[in-house]
């Protein structure tokens, strides 16, 4: 068949916003890629009398989808859950599991070894079979399933305080419940390591946790490329070289990384912003901007009748809320940098970018601590903190189309 000519996509029940058409496209698929949203009184139907070549499955159909396939691949069978299915040419559904394939990808490009390594897997749904499955054939030594009733469980989690590499394979942290997540790393004394399979914030607090005590880790970008992919293959019968799934990878890091701008207050982080926003094609907010329409007060009534603490606060809430957002460009304030709270939620998804502007170049009008203020001081104090966060640093002293010229080239590096 003409590969043009194929319908694929994927099937679920709620989908929403999916990145899979993006990586299909990415990796150089030449058939159509659609979103297929079935209620469940409609998947025998749809399975067998609905118009598709190839599908991937997804929550909560990877194990409802089994009775319909005429076989399963190996991987499929042992480890109970089909995420990927082909029609053959008669009509029948062969039913494969390529996020196992996927895992493994994540595990090989982390350069985390598990041969011989005690696992904790935080989880015991359909995920954590994958994993299991890919652990065992990569010689992953004693592998414990935490669960939240099992008989190994989060009350008793310190009777596997030697645990060398922890995987969350648990909604725990995923958009939009970003602040939390599964488990404290500070008993893991001994950890070599730490997988989340969360590809939603791209960081999650627990890789966060995990980055802070310089444990390495990954999340799940890599395996939803990965079990991408396999499932292309299986489509077009034919090798996706490793190069374009790289391709494929950075396409998809960088359309959904969010674009954050921290430097000191009047630095033209709102002017570069909205430039870098229209050129990328990408919404932008100013968090200072959002804070006001929310407050209904203007940020020097807000310090004239809270106080400093209190607008920091707000603006912690607001930065919460903005920075959970994938593929937008954010100006922040530019004292944001002094409270700790607000580093994982600049990093969650986000890409930081320090504009540093020369002191005489800095705009003061309407800023209060700018008036009257100690600019030399408060830039001493500031700066390390801009610099402890950021991935990029560019000068700021030349007009603002240039200076968004210079991010985007930064970012293409």
């Amino acid at each position: 068949m003409d590969i043009s000519m194929m319908i694929c996509g994927l099937l679920g029940r709620k989908l929403g916003h999916s990145y899979s058409p993006i990586i299909h496209q990415a990796l150089g698929a030449k058939y159509s890629y659609g979103l297929f949203e079935v209620e469940p009184d409609g998947l025998a139907d749809f399975l067998q009398n609905g118009s598709f070549h190839g599908l991937n499955v997804t929550i909560p159909y990877k194990k409802d989808v089994i009775p319909f396939c005429a076989e399963l691949s190996s991987e499929a069978a042992s480890i109970g859950s089909v995420n990927t299915l082909l029609r053959r040419p008669g009509g029948e559904l062969y039913g494969h599991n390529t996020d196992a394939d996927g895992f493994s990808a994540m595990i090989s490009k982390s350069g985390i070894s598990v041969r011989g390594k005690k696992v904790l897997v935080l989880g015991n749904g359909g995920s954590s079979l994958t994993v299991r499955y890919v652990l065992e054939r990569m010689g992953a030594g004693e592998i414990v399933i935490i669960s939240r009733s099992g008989e190994n469980n989060y009350e008793n989690l310190n009777r596997h305080s030697d645990g060398q590499i922890i995987v969350n394979t648990t909604p725990v942290g995923m958009y939009p419940e970003t602040d939390n997540a599964p488990v404290s790393l500070d008993a893991f004394t001994g950890l070599e390591g730490v997988l989340d399979i969360i590809y939603n914030p791209s960081t999650t607090r627990l890789l966060m946790d995990a980055k802070e005590r310089e444990v390495p880790c990954i999340g799940g970008l890599s395996m939803l490329v990965g079990q991408a992919r396999a499932a292309c293959e299986l489509f077009i019968g034919k090798t996706i070289e490793k190069c374009d799934e790289q391709v494929a990878f950075d396409t998809l890091r960088r359309q959904t990384e969010t674009l954050v701008l921290i430097g000191m207050p009047g630095s033209g982080k709102t002017t570069v912003g909205k430039i870098l926003a229209e050129k990328m094609g990408r919404e932008f907010f100013d968090a200072d901007i959002v804070l006001e329409e929310e407050a209904g007060l203007s940020i020097p009534e807000i310090f004239s009748t809270e106080g400093e603490a209190g607008f920091r606060l707000r603006e912690t809430e607001i930065l919460k809320k903005l920075c959970k957002q994938p593929g937008v460009v954010i100006a922040t304030g530019g004292g944001c940098v002094t409270r700790e709270e607000n580093y994982f939620h600049l990093r969650q998804n986000g890409v930081i970018i320090f504009l540093e502007r020369p002191l005489g170049m800095l705009d003061r009008k309407g800023r209060p601590l700018s008036q009257g203020a100690d600019l030399e001081k408060m830039y001493a104090a500031r700066l390390p903190l801009y610099l402890r966060l950021a991935d990029i640093t560019v000068d700021c002293d030349s007009e603002p189309h240039t200076v968004a010229e210079n991010i985007l080239k930064e970012l293409v590096k």
